[in-house]
């Protein structure tokens, strides 16, 4: 039987099946995405802009997988602020993220 798993279910893809790590592989690089530093008044909303992009024109990409490639995005303060956002409220879906991004 072919369970849906919630997005809590993968830590860094433990408890994926082969398929779902190779359809993983099919997403886009995520070293590919714009970078948000903080240091640009709103490098933030570009960053934004794009993970939505992603799910308008790959309608196939679950959520986690945006939410699971964040921390690639993330560079100096941002990046510390993310880890300790990830630790704090554990793992969260891309509205949260997005919620959450806006209002730092």
């Amino acid at each position: 039987m072919n369970k849906a798993r919630s997005p809590s279910q993968y830590q860094d893809g433990d408890n994926m099946s082969d398929s779902e790590k190779e359809a993983l592989k099919q997403d886009p690089e995520a070293s590919s995405w714009p970078k948000f530093s903080g240091t640009g008044e709103y490098d933030h909303m570009e960053l934004i802009d794009y993970i939505y992009g992603l799910f308008i024109n790959v309608p196939s990409i679950p959520d986690y997988w945006i939410t699971s490639r964040l921390n690639t995005a993330f560079k100096g303060h941002p990046s510390i602020w993310y880890t300790e956002m990830k630790e704090i409220h554990g793992r969260r879906n891309w509205p949260w993220w997005n919620s959450q991004i806006i209002q730092k």
